[in-house]
């Protein structure tokens, strides 16, 4: 059902079980998919599109310009996967048209992104992610599978916060997030492997066991031991999760949370 004072542009392409709540204000050129509820005072903007079975809650902000100062009224995007949970006054920003930036800001599926969240221009968002009440990234920011971060998380601009990774309540990320593993503070510190939300997703006592072996070389090791390198390789590793957390480290181009 669509309310009859929300305001929604005759251009917009809303699925026919669609629902909005009153007051809420969607723009031309937006697609919305079917069993998406969309309720009161919520401000969808042109160039958006929301996929099926999302549930948005009131005075979130989807699809606004990008807070990018070179933004000139280009018409970047955003993209809004299937079965996601966006609370109240979230901040969704589109892309950019920054040399660097893709031109779309990118949400996943199965996410849950608490109130006053933010996810700023050009960042991606995996799957099945959880952002605590006020996380907030900017720019050009990838967030891989099943992170979870923590109130009033705060990541700079072109980090990357690796899969399973957990961050705790007001972490201040600078560097990329390795995954797998807990960090937090300001600045931010590794704390481990996160051992109770891999067993959560049914990673096997080898895998983690093999994680944190690797942390413990790799994060651990004292001054003038092995250097973290594409020389210095997990190949001995069998566990596949382990290889993923040394090439994450050896690939980043911010360096890692230590």
């Amino acid at each position: 059902m669509i309310d009859s004072k929300a305001v929604i542009d005759q251009n917009a392409d809303l699925a026919a079980d669609v629902t909005v709540g009153p007051f809420s204000v969607i723009e031309s050129d937006v697609e919305i998919g079917a069993g998406t509820d969309i309720g009161s005072h919520v401000v969808i903007r042109s160039g958006t599109r929301i996929g099926v079975e999302n549930k948005i809650y009131s005075f979130a902000s989807i699809g606004e310009d990008p807070q990018f100062v070179g933004y000139a009224g280009e018409p970047p995007r955003l993209e809004i996967g299937d079965h996601n949970i966006i609370r109240e006054y979230v901040t969704l920003n589109r892309g950019s048209s920054s040399s660097r930036g893709t031109g779309t800001t990118t949400i996943g599926n199965h996410n849950f992104i608490m109130a006053y969240s933010h996810v700023a221009h050009d960042s991606t968002l995996g799957n099945h992610i959880i952002f605590a009440n006020g996380a907030s990234l900017a720019g050009h920011v990838e967030v891989g599978d099943y992170a979870i971060l923590g109130g009033f998380t705060l990541v700079h601009q072109f980090c990357v916060v690796g899969a399973h990774a957990l961050t705790g309540i007001g972490t201040v990320c600078l560097k990329d997030v390795p995954p797998y593993l807990i960090v937090a503070g300001n600045p931010s510190k590794a704390y481990g492997v996160n051992v109770r939300g891999l067993r959560r997703r049914q990673f096997s006592e080898e895998s983690i066991s093999d994680l944190k072996r690797a942390y413990k070389r790799l994060f651990r090791s004292r001054p003038g031991d092995s250097v973290i390198n594409s020389e210095n390789t997990t190949s001995d590793l069998l566990d596949h999760h382990a290889a993923l957390l040394e090439t994450f480290i050896a690939r980043s181009d911010r360096g890692v949370i230590r």
